[in-house]
């Protein structure tokens, strides 16, 4: 797991993200956050922007990915940690191979604690083998 994520759940009294189990709803931090917290947790999750999309504060990711397949199965190691954190991100995969991820509280339409948590996990995700190789420069 990358250290930064390490950094942002130890801080929080968290196990590590590999090993902390998912809370029920009702016992996890579902209150939106302010900016200043906004702000202190994404210095955390690098990679990630914080969006506004009519009026609502997403967590934003995006990926050039080398296939089609490749992206699905980027995905599918999403879909294993948003499982087991039992909170499900918006998944985009468009001209087949713009892939792109948010992550909100829909509930309560916005960003909680909750969202920096699985955008850190995500983030410890080794997603080099499915990326497109960039072009070398000369």
């Amino acid at each position: 797991m990358k250290k930064m994520a390490m950094n942002f759940l130890t801080k929080r009294n968290l196990l590590s993200p590999a090993l902390r189990l998912p809370l029920p709803a009702a016992q996890t931090s579902m209150a939106l956050l302010c900016n200043r917290q906004l702000h202190l947790h994404s210095l955390q999750v690098p990679g990630w922007n914080i969006s506004n999309e009519d009026g609502k504060l997403k967590l934003q990711r995006a990926w050039k990915v080398k296939s089609f397949i490749k992206g699905l199965e980027l995905f599918k190691h999403v879909a294993d940690i948003a499982e087991a954190e039992g909170h499900h991100p918006d998944l985009h995969l468009v001209n087949w191979n713009n892939a792109s991820i948010d992550i909100w509280t829909h509930s309560i339409g916005g960003l909680t604690e909750n969202d920096f948590i699985l955008a850190a996990k995500i983030g410890s995700l080794d997603v080099e083998p499915f990326l497109r190789k960039k072009a070398a420069k000369n």
